[in-house]
């Protein structure tokens, strides 16, 4: 089995948590460590792990989906014989047993292109952000729409569908999943631990730049689709814009006219949906705290994802440039 699977591990600056992620990796197996301009000793590491290596023109604008792409390059031109690739983030460490019943599944389903499991969080009581972060990766298993950034590929189908799209700053993955499930293949979600992420959210503000990045990622998704977008994606802006937008904007336009009334009941409507969401996270049987910290954190999320939205128009549709990378880690 060995010779079928390479592995693709990505990363900037990402220290001890790159050594457990390629410490973690099947030493007989080919593996590619793609370096996004790091400043710490990742390419050294890696290549005292015995990966090969390739660091990323500083000269063109970093992203995952660009770094994924050249170590699949790498790898292929390594082990032409690769019908497999497994790509892991350098923030996460695989575990033992995950490729063997992966490539298992795969054998036994031929309509499969990419099966993930689930990804945990290896600190979820460092910080309440970390929690969020745990609380995210528990997605339901079963025939899947989307996939992160650990995931097994067929080779063939990465190829068939042009592997991820190098312009995108996020939200990448959900866009190669698509054309994925489009091009006619499944995609499976094991419940099988695949691996363990330090997400290493040690601040409001780092959570909070997360979630801007994931708000541009669903503007830009929405964008491309040309008015195609998937049904979910759609409401999930709408959302956003309703809560984040059109609400606020309400309470203090009439402000001045309702003598604050308007901004009472803006607070309401807010309060009402927290308290909607945390009776909800009840039933699925969380914790008092633990439905209240989600409540809490997915209301004010649709801000920072609306936040994120308007970043992406802002760039490209107005000064016709693309968005920076939004980096939420080492500050």
């Amino acid at each position: 089995m060995s010779a079928r699977i390479g592995i693709v591990a990505i990363g900037r600056n990402e220290g001890a948590r790159l050594q457990s992620c390629l410490g973690s990796l099947p030493a007989e197996r080919s593996v590619v460590y793609v370096d996004s301009g790091s400043t710490d000793d990742s390419v050294s590491l890696a290549r005292a792990c015995g990966a090969h290596i390739v660091e990323l023109d500083t000269a063109t604008p970093f992203t995952a989906a660009r770094a994924r792409n050249a170590g699949f390059e790498r790898l292929l031109a390594e082990a032409p014989e690769v019908d497999l690739v497994q790509f892991v983030d350098g923030d996460c460490e695989l575990r033992r047993d995950w490729l063997a019943e992966a490539v298992a599944y795969l054998d036994r389903h031929a309509d499969v292109a990419a099966v993930c499991g689930r990804r945990r969080e290896r600190y979820p009581d460092a910080s309440r952000w970390n929690r969020l972060a745990d609380f995210e990766w528990d997605t339901p298993v079963g025939d899947a729409a989307t996939f992160g950034g650990d995931v097994l590929l067929r080779v063939a189908a990465f190829r068939a569908t042009g592997g991820y799209d190098v312009t995108r700053i996020a939200g990448e993955d959900p866009d190669l999943a698509l054309r994925i499930c489009r091009a006619g293949h499944r995609i499976m979600r094991l419940d099988s631990e695949m691996t363990l992420h330090d997400a290493a959210l040690d601040s409001f503000g780092a959570w909070w730049r997360r979630a801007v990045r994931g708000g541009h990622a669903y503007a830009e998704a929405w964008y491309r689709s040309s008015g195609d977008a998937e049904p979910a994606l759609r409401r999930h802006l709408a959302s956003n814009l309703f809560w984040a937008g059109l609400v606020p904007g309400v309470a203090l336009g009439l402000a001045p006219w309702t003598s604050g009334v308007s901004l009472a009941a803006g607070a309401g409507a807010w309060a009402a949906l927290g308290l909607r969401i945390y009776r909800s996270m009840l039933r699925r049987g969380r914790s008092r705290a633990d439905a209240g910290l989600l409540a809490t954190a997915l209301v004010g999320c649709k801000v920072a994802e609306l936040q994120g939205a308007l970043v992406f128009a802002w760039n490209h549709l107005l000064r016709g440039a693309p968005t920076r990378l939004i980096e939420y880690k080492g500050r």
